[in-house]
Order: C-alpha cells, then sequence, then structure tokens
C-alpha cells in the first residue's frame, strides 16, 4: 500500500514513463505504467488509483477517451492528460470529458509533482464531501426514520386510549348484567347456568384488566402528562397499596414484609403514576409467588434518590427472556406455562412511568429462585434545588 496514493501512467513515451516512476516514486506514490491504451484498459480493470495521467495520443487511440472509463469504476479518480501540443480548445475538451488537469510536454519534475500533488488533494477533498453527504443522507434518512416511527407510536397511543375508553362503558355495563343475573335478580339459576355465567365474568374481569392496562401504558406514553410533577411522599402511598392487596395477600398465604420510613422521601412524580408503577410490581409478586412464599417491599435514600425494591420468591424469570421484559404484551415463557391470566402490558407500564419520572428500573431474577425489581426516582428536594 502507497503512503501517499496510486498513480496510474499511460504514455506510449518510455522516457515520459520512467520520468514520472523517478519523480513520484520518492514522494510516496505507488506508480503503474502503460505503453498501449489496451494496457491501461486492462490496468484500470485490474486495480484502483488514485490519480491517471493519460497521454492525449497514443497509437491504438487517444487518451482522453480513458477518462469516462476510469470515472465509471470511481468517480472521484483524478484524470490529468499528458499533450504535446496544449491548446484553449484541447484544455476545453479535456474539461468537458471529466478531467481535472492537463500537463504539457516537456515538463519538469517539479511541475509534475506540483499537478499531481494538487490532484490528489483534490480526491481527498472530493473524498471527504462524499463521505460528509453520505453522513448528511443517512442523518436525514434516520431523522426521518425517527419522525415516521414517533408518528406511528403517537397514532398507535391515540388509537389504544380510545378503543380502550370505548370499550371500558360496554365491559363494565356487561359485567354489571352478569353479576345481576348471577345475583338471582333476573331469576333462579341453575348449577349449570352458574358456571357458565362464572366462567363469562372471569373472562369478563380480564378484558377490564386489558383495558385499564392499555389506558395506563396510553398514559404512561402521554408527551404531555396528564397530572403535572410534584412532591410524593412515598410511605403513605406503599401502605395503602399494602392494604389494597390485603385479601390477595391473605388468600395466597405470602407473607408481606413493607419497610418504608415513617418520614417519607419526597420524590418527583405524580400520584397517580407511582400508583400505577407499584400496583403492577406488587400485583406480579403476590401473583407469581407461591402458597408460603415472602414479598418485601423496601424503601430507602440513596446518594441517586429514592430507592423502592420490590422482591418476591416466586417462579423468578427465564434468563433467555430477560432481554425482552420491557415489550409490550410479552410474558415470560414460565408465566405463560403456568395458567396465571395476565395481559403482558404491566412491566412496560412500569418502564414507561419510571422513564417519565426520570428515573431507572433494574431486574434481578433467577429462575424458581424470585425477583426483584429496583426503582431509582429522583428527590423532590434535587429537582427543586
Amino acid at each position: 500500500m502507497s503512503e501517499n496514493g496510486r498513480i496510474l501512467v499511460i504514455d506510449d513515451e518510455l522516457g515520459i514513463r520512467e520520468g514520472c516512476r523517478r519523480a513520484l516514486k520518492p514522494q510516496g506514490y505507488d506508480v503503474e505504467t502503460a505503453a498501449t491504451m489496451r494496457e491501461g484498459l486492462q490496468k484500470i480493470k485490474d486495480g484502483a488509483f488514485d490519480l491517471a495521467l493519460l497521454d492525449v495520443m497514443m497509437p491504438d487511440g487517444r487518451g482522453i477517451e480513458l477518462v469516462e472509463t476510469i470515472h465509471q469504476k470511481d468517480p472521484e479518480t483524478v484524470c490529468v492528460i499528458i499533450t504535446g501540443f496544449a491548446t484553449v480548445e484541447l484544455a476545453v475538451q479535456a474539461i468537458k470529458q471529466g478531467a481535472y488537469d492537463f500537463i504539457s510536454k516537456p515538463f519538469t519534475a517539479d511541475m509534475l509533482l506540483m499537478t499531481v500533488n494538487q490532484g490528489i488533494e483534490k480526491r481527498r477533498l472530493s473524498l471527504d464531501a462524499r463521505r460528509l453527504q453520505e453522513a448528511e443522507n443517512k442523518a436525514a434518512e434516520l431523522a426521518r426514520a425517527k419522525e415516521e416511527m414517533e408518528r406511528l407510536d403517537r397514532f398507535k397511543t391515540t388509537f389504544m386510549w380510545t378503543v380502550a375508553h370505548e370499550l371500558r362503558s360496554p365491559v363494565g355495563g356487561a359485567m354489571s348484567l352478569l353479576r345481576t343475573l348471577r345475583r338471582g335478580l333476573a331469576g333462579e339459576l341453575n348449577e349449570k347456568q352458574n358456571e357458565i355465567l362464572g366462567r363469562i365474568e372471569n373472562r369478563m374481569d380480564m378484558l377490564m384488566v386489558l383495558i385499564n392496562d392499555l389506558l395506563d401504558l396510553a398514559a404512561g406514553k402521554a408527551i404531555e402528562p396528564e397530572q403535572a410533577l410534584a412532591n410524593v411522599e412515598l410511605s403513605p402511598l406503599l401502605r395503602n397499596l399494602a392494604e389494597y392487596f390485603s385479601a390477595d395477600i391473605e388468600n395466597k398465604k405470602i407473607r408481606f414484609v413493607l419497610d418504608a420510613p415513617e418520614i417519607s422521601p419526597l420524590v418527583w412524580a405524580t400520584q397517580d403514576g407511582l400508583e400505577k408503577i407499584f400496583r403492577n410490581l406488587i400485583s406480579n409478586a403476590i401473583k407469581y409467588t407461591p402458597e408460603g412464599g415472602v414479598v418485601r417491599v423496601n424503601v430507602s435514600v440513596v446518594a441517586s434518590g429514592a430507592c423502592i425494591t420490590v422482591s418476591d420468591t416466586g417462579i423468578g424469570i427465564p434468563e433467555a427472556d430477560m432481554t425482552h421484559l420491557w415489550e409490550e404484551f410479552f410474558r415470560a415463557s414460565n408465566a405463560r406455562k403456568s395458567g396465571i391470566l395476565g395481559t403482558g402490558l404491566g412491566l412496560s407500564i412500569v418502564k414507561q412511568f419510571v422513564d417519565s419520572f426520570s428515573g431507572t428500573v433494574d431486574v434481578h431474577s433467577l429462575e424458581g429462585k424470585g425477583t426483584t425489581f429496583t426503582i431509582t426516582l429522583p428527590l423532590a428536594e434535587s429537582i427543586s434545588s
């Protein structure tokens, strides 16, 4: 590989070819020569050159005719015409054909070096400009793709929000009617009818969970949150959620431990958003922890903010599923096999709201051993200071 570039000299005069080689090689150029158009054309096909010196008159043609062929292979190869009779007409023709410059015979080594160095610099600048243009085109393409993705995401969010809102009312009405039927207020039911209605009610409950999850997910994706961020106390919020899940905890016969300081940390968030985050995490911990297990929620203050961990001794998450954990509608393989119903939206909702509060969420899990989610949220004091 040459230090400065590869030069091709096509000229029928041996003295010109060797003179160019002797002048250029000491300057770090790799020089190839050809005595005929045919030989030169073969070298052009076989190799790559930064600059070509082409004799205007050859026994088998005109060197200027090779410019198009050279540029078809590499548009940035610089072509310089060598001529023994420089005229304005020739200069115009050479430029029209795509040549960069021409040099008249006889020429000195200094004149040759000056012409070649200028040509190589022109190639370098052209390549830099092309790379810059390609980078700009790529950046523009990525910007367009990003804008389109954001537009589609906004459309999807609006669609989710609209459909979920439209479904909530009729589904709620149907559930109310089902409960009326099951209570016998529309007539006595036999055992088989009651069983069928019970199955329908379970499905409707699951549908309402999905609708609520879609609304929560859409709320987390909203560009402007419905509620302004404010100072929120973590400890009372988590105590209320512990009370909310008390029946589920008792039914599962698991132990629930909440370690939250009396003087609660204040975080910069929304009450509703925090409830969605920890309701999903605590609900999952309870659902996937078998009887006799333990669910722990711990609150502490660390250098990076308020740290909340939700850990369980449940089924854990397979390592192969960890990279997909935050994807919408994704459920871990063992969760699907467990028979426990779920929408696969809970952790997406968690991630959306944590991100909107400028927080972080990490997870550590061992299949069959349990899972710990760690949420870090900025303290209100650090935001206002």
